[in-house]
């Protein structure tokens, strides 16, 4: 047994302390940001601001905050021997927290529970895409089946899970629509992207790990160039569709954001695509997007 399982395996010295540490676990920030797609959905299905549509985006939301603090806290279950042998993880782990592999994965179950059980409240379509991005989770973290480690499938899971992300908010509201999954295709464009680049960024680690992801298989300057390329799709397709009327005119001005994406990628691309360079580039285009994702906000219906 290697060190890191060892450690994996570890209890927590005390158990009540651990368990008020659980909180300290969950990657907020990022459960925070992956907010904004089901928010935005449901915002363009949204047809008028009642007191029941609002209380149902409330619920809405939060179902959602327990579905993705789920999906983050699986995933740090099941690759916490993996995240243990990184040095950019190590510190950062629920281990290092003093919390053990059991009291994580109680956590994740009773938020995937909480977050079900909320999700039945909002609907049975709310409730089925919940679930379904449940099982996307479980496809890519999961040992045994780890599609975190195929490449292309990896992807097209991140593909999925980023569009139906949307449609969660979306299907709240109204049935899915051909101008719904429109959108929905870009976030989910946008999510498998993005995390093209996390790859790339982790690429040492998951070479250590034999994590066999898109930026081993292929090289972190194939990854970084092909997140581009989703990206750009992106951009494009957020264009056409305020060409097409699916979404506001103004939201087509969004392409001019794309030189500050473009001279972000070729600055880390120059800097030798190491961590910090690549973490310099996701802080560039995470700042873009949640740009874009606040006009989004400000000019879907209700308020337009």
């Amino acid at each position: 047994m290697t060190r890191a399982d060892a450690q994996a395996r570890r209890p927590a010295p005390r158990r009540g302390a651990s368990l008020r540490r659980l909180p300290d676990c969950i990657r907020l920030d990022e459960v925070c940001v992956l907010q904004g797609a089901p928010l935005l959905g449901a915002c363009h299905a949204m047809q008028d601001i009642t007191a029941p549509a609002l209380w149902t985006l409330a619920t809405l939301l939060a179902g959602n905050l327990c579905l993705v603090a789920h999906v983050f806290v699986f995933n740090d279950w099941a690759g916490i021997a993996g995240d243990l042998r990184d040095p950019n993880r190590r510190e950062r782990t629920f281990i290092a927290k003093g919390i053990g592999r059991a009291e994580m994965g109680g956590l994740a179950l009773a938020l995937l529970t909480l977050a079900l059980l909320v999700f039945g409240m909002v609907g049975p379509t709310p409730f089925v895409i919940a679930a379904a991005i449940a099982g996307l989770s479980a496809l890519y973290s999961a040992p045994g089946v780890q599609g975190k480690g195929t490449p292309v499938f990896s992807s097209i899971l991140h593909l999925a899970g980023g569009t139906l992300h949307f449609l969660l908010g979306h299907s709240a509201f109204a049935p899915v629509s051909a101008p719904g999954l429109a959108m929905a295709c870009y976030f989910g464009i946008v999510f498998a992207a993005g995390h093209l680049t996390h790859e790339a960024r982790d690429h040492d680690g998951d070479l250590l790990n034999g994590i066999r992801t898109n930026a081993v298989a292929f090289g972190r300057r194939r990854t970084v160039l092909a997140s581009l390329g989703l990206f750009t799709l992106a951009y494009a397709l957020l264009a056409a569709l305020a060409l097409s009327g699916i979404v506001p005119a103004v939201l087509g001005s969004a392409v001019l954001l794309y030189p500050l994406h473009l001279r972000a990628t070729l600055r880390a691309l120059r800097g030798g695509l190491d961590f910090g360079a690549l973490a310099r580039l996701q802080a560039c285009y995470r700042r873009i997007h949640a740009v874009i994702g606040l006009a989004m906000l400000v000019t879907v219906p209700p308020w337009w």
